[in-house]
């Protein structure tokens, strides 16, 4: 198997041989020395040298590069394309396709490690979690044609067309519509709403209904993979947001898929997105507890060194409580989303470790940016601190890639067993 060890023999090396990345690791700032993580205790040597090569790879895109891009929205194309090459966005597809081979678990390991050093895996991270529809219900014919150039890069799987203006999380109501034609292929009507990178997109899964309304409500949608590019009735329109997401809205008319294309077979689409969505919510979960680490690292050593009437800030109470809860908060989720990625590595089902992780991490990560900004005081929100701009990134996570409010749905429902809220 292909190891992470190769992957690092990808990382620049100093004048007397030793790693970059191990170099960056002891010489970094404290933050990462001294702020003690009860999910690294256990970390293998593998995932080890996982967390210092992103280091080392985010290293090299300070917080300037990132506020420069936020100013003009634009896509992060060379962090994406260093992510890329180092191999780290094709950590989940198997060797024998160009991949790493690796788990879930060291997936969340990266994207957590982004996050921390303050860097943005929104741009790239749906690369992951997507392509695993094509490795879990595509067929052997679809892998062999697709993931080879998916972990190349050589083709970009970034877009997921499920949400819609009127359905929204209410998937099983959406109205995009596939009709077959006289050559077997698919062409598919409607219009997708948040779809984040499809301008940025070579394919992208698009979820349609191809039922006539007879069959039970969650075998009339199907899964198509869309080549994206040569469509003439394919068109994408941005969104402004608060953060710099890549947000668009998708209008198809007309736009072929092939018959070979669809994946997890006719009417099989709600149960593929589903098997995928699990995924998703672990490694969005990831990257909220890196955000979280993120600002209680900056917290408490700007805690520790602002001095005000002649003491550290960070001696007082009312500022050490505060960022000591939301980190207590934090490392609780830290050791659910690390459950569920072990379980997901194990073949276990966890739709309830993946919406309680993904909600304990979008709450505790939103908490420590609201205790990083309040002990900041004013420059928190000074755009050169990145604290701002960070706390705008991590609030998306309480409303996608679920919301908060259907999370508790499902526990009050699928775990408590009680009666159905909606």
């Amino acid at each position: 198997m292909m190891r992470v060890a190769a992957r690092l023999k990808r990382v620049p090396t100093t004048n007397n041989g030793t790693n970059v990345a191990q170099n960056a690791f002891k010489n970094s700032t404290r933050r990462y020395l001294n702020t003690h993580s009860m999910t690294q205790y256990n970390d293998s040597d593998e995932v080890q040298q996982i967390r210092q090569s992103v280091r080392s790879i985010c290293a090299d895109f300070p917080g300037e590069y990132w506020r420069e891009l936020d100013k003009v929205e634009e896509y992060p194309t060379d962090f994406v394309k260093a992510m890329t090459e180092s191999g780290f966005l094709g950590i989940l597809i198997p060797e024998e396709y160009g991949g790493s081979g690796l788990g879930l678990k060291e997936a969340t390991v990266v994207l957590e490690e982004i996050h921390r050093a303050g860097c943005n895996a929104g741009a790239a991270h749906a690369q992951m979690y997507i392509m695993g529809s094509i490795l879990h219900s595509g067929t052997t014919d679809q892998q062999t044609r697709f993931l080879p150039k998916i972990a190349s890069g050589e083709l970009r799987l970034q877009a997921f067309g499920v949400t819609e203006p009127n359905s929204g999380t209410d998937t099983l109501s959406l109205q995009t519509k596939a009709t077959q034609n006289a050559d077997g292929d698919w062409l598919i009507n409607g219009s997708k709403m948040w779809t984040s990178r499809a301008e940025h997109s070579d394919l992208m899964l698009v979820l349609a209904r191809t039922g006539d309304g007879s069959e039970p409500r969650g075998k009339q949608l199907t899964t198509f993979l869309v080549d994206m590019r040569d469509q003439p009735g394919l068109e994408i329109k941005p969104v402004k947001t608060m953060m710099n997401h890549s947000s668009t809205a998708v209008f198809l008319e007309n736009v072929v898929a092939k018959k070979e294309d669809i994946i997890g077979g006719i009417g099989g689409g709600f149960k593929t997105v589903l098997k995928g969505m699990n995924a998703e919510r672990v490694l969005i979960a990831s990257e909220c507890i890196g955000d979280g680490r993120y600002f209680i690292d900056k917290a408490t050593e700007y805690a520790s060194e602002r001095e005000v009437f002649g003491r550290p800030i960070g001696q007082n109470q009312g500022i050490q409580f505060p960022i000591a809860q939301a980190y207590c908060e934090l490392e609780a989720a830290a050791l659910m989303v690390n459950l569920a990625a072990e379980k997901f590595d194990r073949g276990e089902d966890i739709g309830a470790e993946a919406n309680i992780s993904k909600h304990l991490a979008a709450e505790a990560s939103f908490k420590c940016g609201d205790e990083c900004i309040q002990t900041f005081g004013g420059f928190g929100f000074a755009r050169e601190y990145d604290i701002e701009r960070k706390f705008r990134e991590t609030r998306l996570y309480r409303v996608a890639p679920i919301s908060t409010n259907l999370v508790l749905s499902y526990v009050g429902e699928k775990i408590l067993k009680m009666p159905r809220s909606y």
